[in-house]
């Protein structure tokens, strides 16, 4: 099916060289966060790489006919941050660093594409893979002076009243002492949504729900509400970026509507970068673009009312396909079975419950497992030492543990994430944000808008103008 819809997908992109399709009744809004223009080159040269081949194999989503260049300081940074970069996607003006859905006065609440295409008559979704009142789906409905309020960006997500919502979880649901012990869960409820965990239980409940709330599963959850697990780590039961696209498709087409509006972020593209784990980083770009498909398949019932696009907030980690060596050796990465943060977190647990048998010769093993050290990877004797002095040092209890943004990574996670990174020849200038380009790839209604090099506010204008919407305030 995948094979097909690449096929499909090409063949039709190859053969468009204008479209005049007419006004986009369906918009969907994909956002990879942090997905510079080498976070997609490099998952392309991946995966032609694990073909042992030089060159790309091209995502569904950069084939699309149009595309662009797109620039994303804030108000205030020369490198944006997620909430001033996700508020001038989502209402096309710019804003502080660190604000959701104000203008630079902290005051005046700017009305993004969600609130206007809804004003409109339209059914809205707002999709995420992290949680649901993170910076970037906030800036499509939240109105906040600094992006860690996430209670009240809950809040904000209840009183926006959209059709559709979907993400990990609230990272802030515990009732406040004015909101008489009502968390935000059953103020959802109380406000007419359906609280569906998972894929399965969203199907079991879809068809009688007016309104949705689409989580991942409560065990899943406690263990981790910040995000669904990322691609690399995903087990059977997690839910999926392409799940929930798939379910906010199904739902905002049922509603009895004149068309929708759908943002869907990759939201641990961003993360993956923070942490400088291009293995992980690659899958998760893969994942979005598997999201994209499904997309693309409605797109191609209905060509001349669609409207498919594709962008990033900002870049993140200085992303480098190459260190000098004018070689390339992207294809290592595949054998990376986990993200860095699952391998530490495994090592860790392991270390408490294995005593005495946590050996050089059993970490040794589990790297060999995890990473493909020494056999699909050979490893010289200075490299085998660095990973055996990493061991000795977590046992010692002589190193920190490496902490980015959103991860915290033992010595033996952060060294073996760095020596995949040295063999495959990718280099990362940090673990923050940069004010590189990232790209934009459209397709559909309106699409031939996007080409050129354009502001990320220019981006909701220009769809507002192809689905028709009015400039309405929240």
């Amino acid at each position: 099916m995948k094979k097909s819809i690449l096929s499909l997908c090409a063949i039709f992109c190859m053969a468009i060289t204008a479209m005049a399709a007419g006004q986009a009744k369906y918009v969907f809004y994909f956002i990879g966060d942090g997905m510079g223009v080498n976070q997609v080159n490099g998952t392309e040269t991946q995966l032609a790489d694990q073909e042992d081949r030089i060159g790309i194999r091209p995502l569904c989503f950069a084939q699309f006919p149009f595309t662009g260049l797109v620039t994303t300081y804030s108000a205030t940074n020369g490198v944006t941050d997620s909430a001033a970069g996700g508020t001038a996607l989502a209402t096309g003006s710019k804003t502080r660093n660190g604000t959701v859905g104000l203008e630079t006065d902290l005051k005046t609440p700017l009305a993004s594409l969600a609130y206007r295409a809804q004003a409109e008559g339209k059914a809205v979704g707002i999709a995420t893979s992290v949680s649901v009142d993170h910076a970037t789906p906030a800036a499509f409905y939240a109105h906040v002076k600094d992006r860690n309020e996430y209670h009240q960006i809950g809040k904000d997500l209840i009183e926006a009243g959209f059709d559709f919502y979907a993400g990990s979880d609230f990272l802030q649901p515990e009732a406040q002492p004015s909101e008489g012990g009502k968390d935000l869960y059953t103020q959802c409820r109380e406000a007419g949504y359906a609280i569906a965990r998972g894929y399965t239980d969203y199907l079991a409940k879809a068809a009688t729900a007016d309104k949705m709330l689409l989580l991942q599963p409560e065990a899943a959850s406690r263990k981790d509400r910040t995000a669904i697990p990322y691609a690399i780590d995903r087990k059977a039961g997690d839910l999926s970026l392409r799940e929930i696209t798939q379910a906010a498709i199904s739902f905002l087409s049922a509603k009895n509507t004149d068309g929708f509006f759908l943002m869907v972020e990759g939201g641990k593209i961003d993360w993956a970068c923070h942490s400088n784990d291009a293995a992980t980083l690659f899958r998760e770009v893969a994942d979005l673009d598997s999201a994209v498909q499904t997309a693309y398949a409605f797109y191609q019932k209905h060509p001349d009312e669609t409207l498919i696009l594709i962008t990033a907030d900002h870049e993140t980690g200085g992303l480098a396909l190459g260190t000098g060596a004018y070689e390339l050796h992207t294809g290592l990465l595949q054998y990376q079975q986990q993200s860095a943060e699952s391998f530490s977190k495994m090592i860790a647990q392991q270390h408490q419950s294995e005593g005495n048998g946590f050996t050089w010769d059993f970490v040794r093993q589990q790297l060999q497992n995890s990473f493909g050290f020494w056999t699909n990877i050979p490893l010289s004797e200075t490299e085998t030492k660095e990973l055996k002095e990493a061991y000795e040092d977590f046992c010692e209890g002589v190193a920190k543990d490496t902490k980015t943004l959103y991860a915290s990574e033992n010595i033996i996670a952060a060294t073996a994430r760095r020596l995949m990174a040295r063999k495959a020849m990718v280099g990362w200038q940090s673990t923050g944000h940069s004010n590189g380009y990232v790209p934009v790839f459209a397709i559909g209604a309106g699409a031939e808008q996007f080409t050129g090099r354009i502001d990320n506010t220019d981006i909701p204008k220009k769809v507002a103008e192809a689905a028709g919407y009015a400039k309405n305030r929240p």
